[in-house]
């Protein structure tokens, strides 16, 4: 899939866990794990809201097209 997910790179730049940010966001740490890993189909505006907000990020930061 050429849409990339950088969810772990940003978590490694703020030094925070996935089991803290999935309990900040207010979702569970298996979707948040499907979605490090790229094997989620979607991602809702809220969510990447949330992820934005506590990671103090840029949507941009987070999703990368690679051809």
């Amino acid at each position: 899939m050429p849409i990339v997910i950088r969810l772990d790179v940003m978590l490694a730049r703020r030094k925070m866990r996935s089991k803290d940010l999935a309990a900040e966001i207010g979702i569970s740490e298996q979707n948040l794990s499907i979605l490090k890993t790229g094997k989620a189909k979607g991602l809702r505006f809220d969510t990447l809201e949330k992820i934005c907000r506590a990671l103090d990020c840029q949507p941009g930061d987070l999703i990368e097209w690679e051809p």
